[in-house]
């Protein structure tokens, strides 16, 4: 991405040429594994497009779990989505859009902080999707730094796959010390506090 004196990336420059200087705002869904953040990031961004809004939905080239060009949530809800794998990319696709909705937000590089505060700077709606925890318990970036950004943030909860407590934690049921690795119930559960396992370093 190109930059001009002004150290503006030049895809940035033409998004505020045609948004003018109208406040936007970063909404984030952060929560477990199948605790319906996918679902309700669709539910949203299905409501703007009814409301006649122009609406660009993004996901990470590295999420083929359900489909290679849609938004899938656990429950086989889906929307259309166009697929990258550098978050400076979303600056071409989001140019004449209303809304913006990046889903699995965990998977793309630090750089993603940055493209949603310009975005949001420069008059968009830009709702986040994403992991807030990884298997280890630990905060998954870039999500603490979105969250820090964000202006509405939605915490979802899952159902504890052991005692059907209130699960926010994502236990991972095979052997794996990847930080990402990709699955769904055939790898990971969801987990309360009390029912999760950390795994052994």
């Amino acid at each position: 991405m190109v930059a001009d004196f002004h150290g503006i990336p030049s895809g940035m420059q033409e998004v505020m040429v045609n948004r003018g200087n109208k406040s936007g705002w970063i909404e984030v869904i952060c929560g477990s594994m199948f605790s319906g953040k996918t679902e309700e990031l669709i539910r949203r961004l299905k409501r703007a497009k009814i409301a006649n809004q122009n609406v660009e939905i993004i996901k990470p080239k590295i999420d083929t779990r359900y489909s290679q060009e849609e938004i899938v949530s656990h429950d086989q809800k889906r929307i259309e989505s166009k697929v990258i794998d550098d978050s400076e990319k979303i600056y071409s696709i989001a140019k004449d859009c209303h809304v913006i909705g990046i889903d699995e937000v965990q998977f793309f590089d630090n750089g993603i902080v940055d493209v949603c505060r310009n975005l949001a700077n420069q008059g968009m709606r830009v709702i986040i999707a994403g992991l807030d925890k990884d298997y280890r318990g630990v905060p998954f970036e870039p999500m603490p730094q979105l969250l820090c950004e964000a202006e509405y943030i939605t915490k979802t909860l899952a159902i504890c796959m052991q005692c059907g407590g209130p699960a926010s934690f994502t236990q991972r049921i095979t052997k794996s010390s990847e930080r990402v690795l990709l699955g769904a119930k055939d790898k990971y559960e969801a987990r309360c506090r009390t029912c999760f396992e950390p795994p052994e370093e």
